[in-house]
């Protein structure tokens, strides 16, 4: 009898779904819990700067293409690469929202999608914030990575790159006005941990 690969016999599709619907459940129910609290969480383009403010609307379309074409993608069952590389991409989604959920939980009430115009946050540096300064970017970097391998396809792949790119180009913003915002309080954290994975020496 002919034994069938673990990763073969997965339903990537199901997977891919599980991996979603955690991220972004993990997102609204965050969003929903500081609503109660009074707390807008989502921010983005609410500064008036025009370099922020199209980068953020920029961040903000590709956030939203990249679900869609995830979405389009898993009821068409595009998916095109390998069993072995879909169970790569189902076990980075999942550390992909594991990260993403360790760091809106450390950061409390001072998290934020986007620049902040009016609130006023604390510069949060403990828990998994020792050890990525982006750690809710690199989870949604590597949902996006993971569910890139779940379902391979070029339309994946174009909004997974997009929205990988205008995260990058939101975080160099975030620096600025961390820095401004903190002074030197975040110039010490910045030179003691990565912006994406590890501590400096």
């Amino acid at each position: 009898m002919k034994t069938i690969p673990l990763e073969e016999a997965l339903p990537c599709r199901v997977l891919a779904l599980l991996v979603l619907v955690l991220f972004y459940g993990i997102y609204f129910g965050k969003a929903m819990v500081q609503k109660r609290k009074g707390i807008q969480t989502r921010q983005i383009g609410r500064r008036k700067e025009r370099r922020i403010h199209t980068v953020e609307l920029l961040m903000s379309a590709a956030t939203l293409l990249a679900p869609a074409a995830q979405l389009l993608s898993l009821v068409l069952g595009w998916s095109r690469f390998p069993a072995n590389a879909r169970f790569t991409g189902f076990l980075l989604g999942l550390l992909g929202d594991g990260i993403f959920l360790a760091s809106v939980l450390t950061m409390r009430d001072s998290w934020r999608a986007g620049i902040p115009d009016r609130d006023k946050t604390e510069l949060v540096t403990s828990g998994i914030y020792t050890y990525s300064r982006n750690p809710a970017f690199l989870g949604f970097d590597l949902m996006c990575l993971g569910t890139f391998l779940l379902l391979g396809n070029w339309l994946t792949g174009l909004c997974s790159a997009f929205a990988i790119l205008t995260l990058h180009l939101q975080i160099l913003q975030e620096e600025r006005f961390l820095e401004a915002a903190f002074g030197e309080p975040y110039r010490r954290y910045r030179a003691q941990t990565a912006r994406y994975l590890g501590r400096k020496k």
